[in-house]
């Protein structure tokens, strides 16, 4: 097994993303949100409430100083990282923290970031930020400085996986089936949704699982339609449960696999069978079209309309990374869909659910993958319900 270099990964990432600003034209980036900290400098810091609270945040030059401004107290958390040239206390632009002073805090917060522009910007006044409430924005503005979508270029540099971030998310999902496979062991009938889901949680802790951004685990008639979370249901026997992980998992990195299963272990019914058969045959066949130089476009089209009588999964694949992430491959008849390559490098999740419009469950199943020179490499490792095919 090959054994992960945490300073090695800090700079891969920092490299790819000073490509991102430098192909920008801009002059840094104030990143907010806590996964594109987290991917920018390394530091992780109370990660889900930061995500509503904006108390923390780094700054990045193009060709300057990596400065991380840290929450009250906290900064201690950024100290002794490689890749940061200085720690700041943060000026927290969270409306709990500043009340009704928001506006003179947001105009503080700006001017010491249009300070930092100044010096290490050569002139430049274009700033990528990604996350901003109205008065920091238009704080930014009256100092003359022009926010450009940080978000968009903290995307696309996130798109390419870096050797170190391919350890990191093969050590990430292995620990995330360890934990699938804990709580398989334990569900049994007669529990309920959120006991069976608590088990998946719990060994992910465990084993250095950070959370856990839904709670989709359904069982029986809770299948169909999908995109229930788990409930205080009691699980029958004959019941399917299906899963999606979506976890944020060891090292920040996100594991998102779909598995459905019959509550005993048993052998499944007619129509049991046949829905998964149905969901299985589409994800093979969407594994089929995966890889390296085919479009979203191109894939959505092979594809083609969504089977007749069946309640489908919103999407065909999703980039993955440290979260949910560009691209995504919507099908056809979907609006607002986008185009872009699929190129080696990328980690996506091939997504498959059916469900019968007029029956009573649905089957959810998901792959990990990554597409490579040649093709793709299956990452995830869980096993299928074969003898159901």
């Amino acid at each position: 097994m090959v054994t992960l270099d945490l300073a090695l990964l800090r700079s891969e990432r920092l490299a790819r993303l000073r490509d991102a600003l430098r192909r920008s034209d801009v002059a840094a980036a104030v990143f907010l949100d806590p996964i594109n900290i987290r991917y920018a400098t390394g530091v992780s810091n109370m990660q889900v409430w930061c995500l509503h609270n904006p108390a923390r945040y780094a700054f990045v030059a193009t060709e300057g100083p990596v400065i991380q401004f840290e929450f009250a107290s906290c900064e201690h958390l950024a100290r002794g990282i490689d890749i940061i040239d200085e720690v700041r206390p943060a000026t927290s632009l969270a409306y709990l923290m500043t009340g009704p002073e928001s506006s003179k805090v947001a105009a503080n917060w700006a001017a010491e970031i249009a300070d930092l522009v100044s010096r290490h910007g050569g002139g430049n006044r274009r700033l990528a930020v990604d996350r901003l409430d109205a008065a920091g924005f238009l704080a930014l503005q009256r100092l003359g400085l022009e926010a450009v979508n940080g978000q968009e270029l903290v995307e696309q540099a996130r798109v390419i996986k870096t050797s170190q971030e391919l350890v990191a998310i093969r050590d990430s999902i292995s620990a995330c089936e360890a934990a699938v496979l804990e709580m398989l062991a334990a569900m049994k009938p007669g529990m309920t949704e959120r006991d069976v889901w608590s088990r998946l949680h719990q060994k992910s802790i465990a084993l250095g699982g950070e959370w856990i951004e839904t709670r989709l685990l359904a069982s029986g008639p809770r299948t169909n339609p999908w995109y229930q979370e788990c409930s205080d249901r009691v699980i029958e026997t004959h019941d399917l449960v299906a899963l999606d992980t979506d976890l944020i998992g060891r090292h920040g990195y996100c594991s998102d696999i779909s598995r459905t299963w019959r509550a005993d272990r048993g052998m499944a019914n007619d129509e049991q069978r046949r829905t998964y058969a149905c969901a299985y045959t589409h994800l093979q066949r969407l594994l089929d079209f995966v890889g390296p130089g085919i479009t979203l476009g191109e894939l959505a089209a092979r594809v083609g309309d969504p089977p007749a009588g069946y309640h489908v999964y919103s999407c065909l694949l999703h980039g993955i990374g440290m979260c949910d992430e560009y691209p995504v491959a919507f099908w056809m008849h979907q609006k607002d869909r986008y185009d872009t390559t699929l190129q080696p490098g990328m980690t996506v999740c091939v997504e498959s659910y059916l469900g019968p419009e007029h029956g009573a469950e649905g089957v959810k199943l998901e792959e990990q993958v990554l597409t490579t020179e040649t093709g793709i490499e299956i990452l995830s490792n869980l096993p299928f319900e074969e003898t159901w095919l």
